[in-house]
């Protein structure tokens, strides 16, 4: 008898082919939709209840940064703001009662909930007197007058003398040529030159006369930082700068000229 032959072949089977997703399936449902309108409506409605109750309202003035007299001065112009809601503080609106002060270079605020208004100064840096006549005037280093001064004598500042005819205001900047004086000098608050800084004439030109006599010409305001760094690093190391009636001439700076009662140097 024949053998029956046991086939060992299997059918092949293939996965079924998956049909993408139709829009119906994936789109929210109108109950979705629904709920998520009625979020956002409750949102803007609880953010708009806070903007107009007294939940967020200012109660504290937060001050820093300045000096107490600042300070106070600064909170005094604030005082408009206490009973506002902190999410209706306005940076410009700060800023109109706050910039004007002479002794306030820039600020920063901060809501700090829920019912302090946190201001942190940065304050103007004095750098000279400004001298008219009989009145006195403390200047910033950007050129901005910060205050009028009764006792002048007991700072130890440099003096600026202007005529009699310049229109000086408290919180203005000075005007001119005055303004690269104070200019000049700003980079001086971060190392002084020997014997110190007694006087500046402004003009067309910029000199600095040391406590010795001695001075120091810049010529126009450009680079002042660069001449300034190479007028201190040839007085330190000639030891000129005690020398009354020489003078070292930066206005220049790759060709710094001193000259001493002894002898010239180039």
């Amino acid at each position: 008898m024949a053998a029956r032959r046991r086939s060992n072949t299997r059918a092949a089977t293939l996965p079924a082919r998956r049909s993408a997703p139709s829009l119906a399936a994936i789109a929210p449902s109108g109950r979705s939709v629904a709920v998520g309108i009625l979020l956002l409506v409750l949102a803007v409605g609880a953010y708009v209840g806070a903007r107009e109750t007294s939940i967020f309202a200012v109660r504290t003035l937060e001050i820093r940064g300045g000096t107490p007299g600042l300070q106070a001065q600064v909170r005094a112009a604030l005082q408009g703001e206490l009973g506002q809601s902190l999410l209706q503080v306005d940076g410009s609106s700060l800023g109109r009662q706050v910039s004007p002060l002479p002794g306030v270079r820039s600020f920063e605020y901060d809501r700090a909930f829920p019912n302090t208004l946190r201001i942190v100064i940065a304050p103007e840096r004095p750098v000279l007197v400004l001298r008219r006549g009989a009145d006195a005037f403390l200047v910033s280093t950007t050129g901005r007058v910060i205050a009028p001064m009764a006792h002048p004598h007991l700072s130890h500042l440099p003096r600026l003398w202007a005529s009699r005819d310049v229109n000086i205001t408290v919180g203005r900047t000075l005007p001119g040529s005055l303004v690269g004086a104070a200019i000049a000098l700003a980079p001086l608050r971060g190392g002084s030159l020997p014997t110190g800084v007694r006087t500046v004439r402004a003009g067309k030109e910029l000199t600095l006369t040391l406590g010795s006599g001695l001075e120091v010409r810049l010529g126009d305001s450009t680079d002042l930082r660069l001449k300034l760094a190479i007028a201190r690093r040839i007085l330190r190391q000639t030891g000129a700068a005690t020398a009354g009636g020489s003078y070292v001439d930066v206005s220049v700076p790759e060709r710094p000229v001193l000259y001493s009662k002894s002898q010239p140097a180039g």
